[in-house]
């Protein structure tokens, strides 16, 4: 006989892990689970088929079957709900409620509470950032730091909240759904992220007058946000909230999706607020896909390859035109920078190159951007100030003299093609520094002077793989192989600053899975999430 779905918690129960994992939450979860998690393993499915054409020669390209949805200029999304109407300057990352104080104390205009690359999924990590959006939501955190320093949310006006889940790729080991037909396995990171935070969250988000706001990550394709937006319906129902309560903004971060966001937004329409411009697992993403289609694919050092470039600019553009065509948010991607006061000379230069930067996505018409660092806020909305003024947004600036094509988007034959020793070595030092902080939990490291997440990791190890691939000489004359960027990782465990409990070890035979192996492994996250990751303990916040 058919078993009822359930969900079976394998996880420590933690310091107040019990008002989050409550049985009604868990039943709402186990419901997700089994009104979508087959439709999950289809998408999942789906990509790999995608991954096979373009490896096999098949470019993307726009839909023919779909053209009548870009051809019709009536439709519109339902844009910004409460607390999204301006969003000129939002700051992100992890849900620790150290970072969590950090941003809603900032002054941005919403805060992206960042589940996915800048957390590492350890079970402490995961419900305890439950927990801090928990408190979050109530105005309630606060904590004592290690100095005995009592840290508050500040009074009035806080960011708006927009919670980024886990994408469709990953699960969550610590959590077990068993379906109708009695098969156990574990449950999907999006659906207990998103599932936990909107039970919890929904209804004191709208009596304060905001709502339940989703940043959903990398989606390859309209189909994934057909799905997403019935798991919205289905939980409006659910919960006795409205329609089109939820609103979410979609991360434009792999190439596949760059060429269906007119369909992204259409299928999500009643649900939609906007785009962003996910620029650096985009870059990623366009690596990864065609990673072996020829020496024309092959890109420069991972910091030549800027916004500025025809592929990257191309895709903002189009993402800009796109948005304002159907009365959604255009928001800019992220400025990792980490201002440092012994360095005034470093400092100065990289806050020019933000301005910079912020300078040329509102000029472009974006709406809105994203930054890391509180001390970068003043510098980007400066830039947008003095666009928008009063204005919450520049929706109405239609792009018609934008036209990508998709040869476009995909033009990456100009790039400058040059490779340096030093891009090895920098390439090697982020792969391997931010995969062992990741394992001891931490998924925001400070890296080169920026914040760094899974993204930076994953255009290193990526690129390392493609320049052994094709053998690939540097400017310096040195041919990259596997032996050499073997020699160059040992050499960086050999003299790293090791510490009790530092995970190099563990980390650099990462980077020999995920970067000179013969297989890609997609994301590197889902071999070091399933073999390597250890939890770690949280320390008990202390409530001030």
């Amino acid at each position: 006989m058919a078993t009822q779905p359930r969900i079976e918690i394998l996880g420590e129960n933690e310091y107040r892990f019990d008002e989050i994992l409550t049985p009604d939450a868990l039943a709402f979860v186990t419901r997700l689970h089994d009104q979508f998690a087959h439709r999950r393993q289809e998408r999942l499915h789906d990509r790999m088929n995608r991954r096979v054409n373009v490896e096999n020669g098949r470019d993307f390209r726009f839909l023919p079957e779909t053209a009548s949805i870009r051809e019709d200029t009536e439709w519109r999304v339902a844009g910004a709900g409460p607390g999204l109407e301006d969003r000129r300057v939002e700051i992100t990352g992890p849900v620790d409620r150290f970072s969590a104080v950090a941003a809603l104390n900032s002054g941005a205009k919403a805060w992206g509470a960042d589940l996915e690359d800048a957390t590492s999924p350890t079970w402490s990590n995961i419900i305890g950032g439950q927990l801090t959006l928990f408190d979050a939501v109530r105005r309630q955190l606060d904590f004592i730091d290690d100095d005995g320093v009592t840290h508050q949310l500040r009074t009035g006006e806080l960011p708006t909240i927009v919670m980024r889940p886990r994408g469709w790729h990953l699960v969550e080991k610590h959590l077990k759904f068993t379906d109708r037909a009695g098969q156990r396995q574990a449950a999907s990171a999006s659906l207990v992220d998103f599932g936990l935070y909107l039970f919890h969250n929904a209804q004191k988000l709208i009596d304060s007058g905001k709502g339940p706001y989703f940043y959903l990550p990398k989606l390859e394709d309209h189909l994934e946000a057909r799905l997403w937006d019935d798991i919205f319906t289905f939980s409006e129902n659910a919960l006795g909230i409205h329609h089109g309560t939820i609103r979410a903004t979609v991360l434009i971060e792999t190439i596949s999706a760059a060429f269906e966001m007119d369909e992204i937004l259409y299928e999500l329409r009643d649900h939609c607020a906007g785009l962003n411009a996910g620029r650096w697992d985009y870059m990623f993403s366009l690596l990864k896909s065609y990673r072996e289609r020829g020496r024309q694919f092959v890109f420069p050092d991972r910091t030549r390859v800027t916004m500025t470039v025809p592929f990257m600019r191309n895709y903002t553009e189009l993402l800009v035109a796109t948005c304002h065509k159907r009365g959604a948010y255009a928001i800019g991607g992220m400025s990792a920078f980490i201002p440092d006061a012994h360095k005034p000379e470093l400092t100065e230069e990289s806050l020019a190159r933000v301005s910079e930067d912020k300078h040329r996505e509102v000029h472009d018409g974006f709406d809105g951007t994203w930054v890391a660092n509180p001390a970068l806020i003043l510098t980007a909305r400066a830039e947008f100030d003095e666009v928008l003024g009063t204005n919450p947004n520049q929706i109405t600036r239609q792009r018609d003299d934008v036209e990508v094509t998709a040869e476009q988007l995909l033009d990456v034959r100009s790039l400058d093609k040059v490779v340096t020793d030093a891009g090895v070595r920098s390439n090697v030092t982020v792969a391997l520094r931010y995969i062992e902080s990741w394992l001891r939990g931490v998924g925001a490291v400070e890296l080169e002077n920026i914040v760094a997440d899974a993204s930076a990791a994953e255009i290193s190890r990526a690129q390392l793989w493609q320049w052994i691939h094709y053998s690939i000489v540097t400017a310096e004359g040195n041919r990259i192989t596997t032996e050499s960027v073997t020699a160059e990782l040992a050499e960086q465990v050999r003299f790293a600053d090791r510490f009790s409990g530092d995970q190099f070890d563990a980390a650099a035979d990462i980077v020999r899975l995920v970067a000179l192996e013969e297989d890609f492994p997609t994301y590197l996250t889902i071999p070091a999430y399933a073999h390597y990751l250890v939890d770690v303990p949280a320390r008990v916040p202390v409530a001030a």
